[in-house]
């Protein structure tokens, strides 16, 4: 979820963009995240008639409004994975 959320965070996107974005997703995943986040009312999703199709994803203003956490919690990961790390070796080592 925060991995789409981040994605659309500098403006809209198309599906095949963030799929780029987010290495290793599987369309499935995406989809479902996608859909779920559009359930939420965090993300909007608009159907532009054309051939083919084009279809664009941007986060709504609650969307938006949950970037400053998702931040936070990316920050507070990064400052913190070397200790998760040595927690994960020494339980792996029990």
């Amino acid at each position: 979820m925060t991995l789409v959320l981040t994605g659309l965070a500098s403006g809209p996107r198309r599906y095949s963009d963030l799929s780029r974005r987010i290495a290793g997703v599987s369309q499935k995943m995406l989809t479902q995240t996608l859909r779920g986040l559009e359930r939420d009312g965090l993300v909007r999703r608009t159907v532009t008639p054309s051939v083919p199709v084009r279809v664009d994803y941007e986060l709504t203003p609650l969307g938006e409004s949950l970037m400053p956490l998702v931040a936070a919690i990316k920050g507070w990961a990064e400052a913190n994975i070397q200790t998760v790390e040595a927690a994960r070796k020494t339980y792996d080592a029990a």
